[in-house]
């Protein structure tokens, strides 16, 4: 699965054609995923490492740990997640999977073929003076 491989949504109607992006989808996917609670940041160690540069100058990347493959009616994603402790990782895996599937559908307009969502991290409070999660 290839993150935005720029295979646009297209749908065409009477008063003209609306085309969606695939980078387009992946955001939309990962700001639905950022506001399930419970859920710390998006995106693998390395990801989040280059996010942070991102960020430090102003430009973040709201598809960081998002992965979609776009076909011509079904969206398929995968997302990459890191978990606040003490939080059960099932629910908000569950939760995480939910909001994905229903902003997709209701924003983008297409069905979903699946959403797999992946624990990569579980973030500690005052484990250490960053904010960035720690590998447990």
């Amino acid at each position: 699965m290839a993150q935005a491989a720029n295979t646009p949504v297209t749908t065409e109607t009477s008063n003209g054609k609306t085309v969606i992006v695939d980078s387009v989808v992946a955001k939309v996917a990962g700001m639905a995923a950022r506001e399930v609670p419970g859920v710390h940041a998006l995106g693998g160690g390395a990801a989040r490492v280059l996010g942070s540069i991102r960020e430090a100058v102003g430009a973040k990347d709201l598809a960081q740990g998002v992965q979609v493959e776009v076909g011509e009616t079904e969206v398929a994603a995968e997302l990459s997640i890191v978990v606040d402790y003490p939080e059960p990782l099932q629910r908000v895996a569950d939760e995480v999977r939910f909001a994905v599937a229903q902003a997709i559908t209701e924003l983008v307009g297409m069905q979903v073929a699946r959403i797999d969502v992946t624990v990569v991290d579980v973030f500690v409070p005052g484990d250490d003076d960053t904010d960035e999660p720690t590998v447990r």
